[in-house]
């Protein structure tokens, strides 16, 4: 469906010179999606580090973390990314600023790829099921391993001693059942093109090929399809 009608229905007539856009989504091309048709000057993005699930309308399962991780989708953070930051704080959020919007969107992606994806792929299961089994674990750090590497290749500086230590926080969430496999469950709509598809893309665009998670994207959707 094009969305950009509805935009401009809604949102156009709320925007001032200084209105700021904030969009807290997983995956990649959020930001550039608002960036076009709003202008990147107004987006910033954020990133939310926090194992929750809706159990019922109005009513969410705060299992662990809660971190809030804010940047610009212009470049650099700007005053109003730290004045936004320490409004979330006031309010009892625990938020940081990130140099790099970009970048700490593929540090996410290197959780959200492997764990949201083997949950459905491997037939519903939770974080605790699939690092108990070891050609799961491995698989994960096959998947990780790629997405580190596709995003240094990119130009963002992340490094591979971040498979252990997700690895490690992930072991500490007990049995969480990740968003997508929520909402797969559920039936509702699951994030394949922005969690996936739009690495897989941007990775090829640049001459990168990321074959790992091109299967699991590939699994993924013929599972969506089966469903």
């Amino acid at each position: 469906m094009n969305c950009r009608p509805l935009l401009s229905l809604f949102c156009l007539p709320l925007l001032k010179a200084d209105t700021m856009l904030l969009t807290l989504q997983n995956g990649l091309g959020c930001d550039d999606f608002l960036a076009r048709h709003f202008g990147s000057q107004r987006v910033l993005g954020g990133l939310c580090f926090v194992c929750i699930n809706r159990v019922a309308s109005g009513v969410i399962h705060h299992i662990a973390q809660g971190r809030i991780a804010l940047g610009e989708h212009g470049g650099a953070p700007q005053a109003r990314t730290e004045n936004l930051a320490e409004e979330f704080q006031r309010c009892g959020i625990d938020c940081v600023v990130e140099p790099s919007l970009i970048k700490a969107r593929w540090k996410k992606l290197v959780w959200n790829i492997p764990f949201n994806g083997l949950s459905i792929a491997a037939g519903g299961i939770d974080t605790t099921a699939i690092l108990a089994d070891p050609a799961l674990e491995q698989r994960v750090r096959e998947l990780m391993r790629e997405i580190i590497e596709t995003a240094v290749k990119l130009g963002y500086e992340v490094p591979l001693s971040l498979i252990d230590t997700m690895i490690e926080r992930t072991r500490t969430m007990s049995a969480y059942k990740p968003s997508s496999l929520i909402d797969f469950l559920a039936g509702s709509e699951v994030e394949i093109e922005a969690i996936w598809g739009e690495p897989v893309r941007h990775a090829a665009a640049a001459g990168i090929a990321m074959p790992r998670v091109e299967e699991l994207y590939q699994q993924l959707k013929q599972r969506v399809a089966a469903r």
